[in-house]
């Protein structure tokens, strides 16, 4: 941790050199994610409910996946630049040194830009909490930060999914968006809202759902069982496999002979 600290310190130091451009790229990350939430609130202008979901809970639910995908994209931002690492042979001298492979892509690459959408999330909690009518019990705020947490663990294991794939094409493939920043753009709802079959999926394949829709219901007060409160540590599971995955790409690998 104190080794990464010191590439945090040093990739923060070096993004704010220029500090018109990050301001300027921060804030259009912000807007980026603003534009969303002004969707939001023109689909409940026409339509009190979706889904039995009231604007506010919906917006809940949105800000949840909206913090977790951000803090993923800040901290994992290099495993998505990874077929550029894979191309650039700058991932063979990564091979060379005596740390973890993982740990080096990690800190190799830090978006801190992305954190304006992060900021985003903040602001509609801030906006929306005093006005969801829930009460906000301890158990409530630990499955909210749970959300949040182990959300950002499973977009990791989908960006460690894409990059993985890289080993076998060279080149990212695009259908992972789908799950990432899909997962994303269609967290704005309750995963409810787009069928029993779809829900299915994201809850035992790639388990989107129980870190938003399931804890959601808990926090909500449509479930009483804590077990809706722990479903997003449920969601951990899914990063076993996407290290399998990635462990396997990584020993099918061959130099790019740079």
């Amino acid at each position: 941790m104190r080794l990464y600290a010191k590439f945090f310190s040093m990739h923060l130091k070096s993004q704010m050199q220029y500090k018109t451009s990050f301001a300027f790229t921060f804030i259009g990350q912000f807007f980026v994610a603003f534009s969303v939430f002004m969707g939001i609130n023109f689909l409940f202008m026409r339509f009190d409910a979706v889904d039995d979901f009231t604007r506010q809970e919906v917006m809940l639910g949105f800000a949840v996946m909206l913090l977790a995908f951000s803090l993923a994209e800040t901290v994992a931002r290099g495993f998505d630049l990874f077929p550029m690492i894979l191309g650039n042979g700058t991932f063979d001298r990564a091979l060379v040194r005596p740390r973890n492979i993982i740990f080096q892509v990690l800190a190799g690459t830090i978006e801190f830009t992305r954190l304006g959408r992060a900021l985003q999330a903040v602001v509609v909690f801030i906006y929306i909490i005093p006005r969801s009518g829930i009460v906000w019990t301890w158990d409530k705020i630990l499955t909210l930060c749970l959300m949040v947490i182990c959300g950002s663990l499973l977009f990791f294991g989908l960006f460690l999914i894409y990059a993985a794939i890289s080993f076998f094409t060279v080149e990212g493939l695009e259908f992972m968006s789908i799950f990432t920043d899909g997962g994303r753009e269609h967290g704005r709802l309750p995963f409810s809202v787009y069928g029993e079959n779809v829900l299915r999926f994201l809850t035992f394949v790639i388990p989107l759902a129980l870190v938003q829709y399931y804890p959601l219901l808990y926090i909500l007060g449509r479930e009483e069982s804590m077990f809706f409160a722990f479903t997003p540590m449920f969601s951990l599971l899914f990063l076993l496999p996407c290290y399998g995955f990635f462990r396997f790409g990584l020993s099918r690998y061959k130099s790019t002979g740079s």
